[in-house]
């Protein structure tokens, strides 16, 4: 079998609505008493994918060759090959006018101004090696940790819309490096999907000679979240993340020992050996079938939202991206760059009902994206002849007296494509369908 070469000796190898509690009201309040609203559709929906997942049974729909080739991708270049105007997008986009720090006060230019110094830009293209993640990282657009918000006094802004988070990236994930910050405590790195700043302790370098190693290997796809890793030792690694894939060394009936990384000195790996059970993991990509998405999508549903993924949650995109992986699929990790994978179908300037009938005749469920400019669902199919999509949505649009709000929901659901339609407050003009530009079968 195709394991991992055990010669690597040269190294140390070792919502729903929630039933509120019920008080008495006096009877003089209870006039005045409203109702609370909520989104219908976590009611009236079922929110149980082995209800749209029935029938399904394609075998595998993408090529594991197809996947490593974009997942390995960091190892396989010479030098950072992200134009320098691109990498620093968030500097051109960002400034003293239209910013907003922790305290919800604009930003100075001050802190502009030292963080482009911190950045150190001179320096980029000039470490140009492979890396690895030690633990799951956030992909930050500054080299800091602090956030930059726009103004918190509109609905949608605010709180938890930190533009500097990117994206995250999970533990022992390829990547490659540009530079470091002016100070050292950053790197700026290139990921298969993202690039930004990342902790400079917070990876080691690995030679080519062992990177070709690492993904000539067969490989084990973790297909549960925050499994615990641990050494033979027991001593804790990290977490496990859908769509991770790690070199297998050997396995048995009940369990895979696989190859993992950790810091030995600063920024020199330490190879170790884990053992864990295949419940949490499978070997190489997963067919597509009712069985394997209902173990992916339960692991993914009720998870809350999290822009960018912080807090270790995710968005709309990082949600899909995660879905697919497992099955082979990669996706790009933001929701225009989903929109454009796969036979795409237009749905600008339709009306609404011509939207549905063309969604109801050509999407395929499990395998279509649905695209709005800024968020991306996936379509699962039909309840009650309502199309049905799978989301992770922060809230709904709503508008009173002409001033613009939210109805926060935080989580993945599955919905119609009217979510809080039922709301006095409603923003038609917002609603999905309303906006929807394009759809998109990945899968052809």
């Amino acid at each position: 079998m195709k394991y991992i070469y055990v010669c690597l000796s040269l190294f140390i190898l070792q919502g729903c609505t929630q039933k509120s509690e019920i008080i008495a009201i006096p009877k003089q309040q209870k006039a005045t008493q409203k109702k609370a609203e909520y989104v219908a559709d976590l009611k009236n929906i079922p929110q149980d994918v082995s209800l749209y997942s029935k029938g399904i049974n394609k075998g595998y729909i993408s090529s594991l060759d197809e996947y490593e080739k974009m997942y390995f991708s960091p190892w396989n270049i010479e030098k950072i090959d992200i134009p320098l105007k691109k990498a620093m997008w968030a500097y051109k986009v960002f400034n003293a006018k239209n910013s907003y720090g922790e305290n919800l006060q604009p930003l100075s230019e001050d802190f502009f101004t030292n963080i482009l110094k911190k950045s150190n830009f001179g320096a980029y293209s000039t470490v140009n090696k492979r890396a690895i993640t030690l633990k799951k990282l956030n992909i930050r657009a500054f080299p800091t940790i602090k956030p930059v918000l726009r103004n918190p006094k509109k609905a949608g802004e605010g709180f938890p819309f930190d533009y500097m988070q990117n994206s995250t990236i999970a533990a022992n994930k390829p990547i490659f490096v540009s530079h470091y910050s002016k100070d050292r405590e950053w790197v700026f790195i290139k990921s298969s999907f993202a690039f930004g700043w990342v902790k400079s302790r917070d990876i080691v370098y690995i030679p080519k000679k062992y990177t070709d190693i690492w993904q000539d290997a067969k490989q084990i796809f973790f297909t549960k979240d925050n499994e615990a890793i641990l050494t033979s030792k027991q001593d804790f690694l990290f977490k496990s993340t859908i769509g991770t894939m790690l070199p297998l060394i050997d396995e048995d009936n009940k369990n895979f020992k696989i190859l993992t990384i950790t810091n030995y000195k600063m920024n020199k790996p330490y190879y170790v050996e884990s053992t864990f059970s295949k419940i949490i993991a499978h070997k190489n990509i997963l067919e597509f079938n009712t069985k394997n998405i209902n173990l992916i999508m339960h692991q993914l549903l009720h998870v809350k939202y999290g822009w960018g993924g912080i807090y270790n949650q995710r968005d709309c995109s990082s949600t899909l991206r995660d879905f697919f992986a497992p099955f082979g699929v990669w996706l790009p990790r933001n929701s225009y760059q989903q929109s454009r994978i796969g036979k795409v179908i237009s749905l600008a300037n339709m009306p609404d009902e011509e939207k549905i009938k063309t969604i109801k005749e050509n999407a395929v469920p499990f395998e279509t994206l649905l695209y709005k400019s800024g968020h991306i669902v996936l379509y699962v199919g039909s309840y009650n002849d309502k199309i049905i999509i799978f989301q992770n949505v922060w809230g709904v649009k709503t508008k009173k007296d002409g001033i613009e709000g939210r109805f926060v929901i935080g989580k993945t659901i599955f919905s119609t494509l009217e979510t809080g339609k039922n709301l006095t407050t409603f923003d038609k003009e917002a609603s999905l369908l309303k906006n929807l530009k394009s759809m998109n079968i990945v899968t052809q």
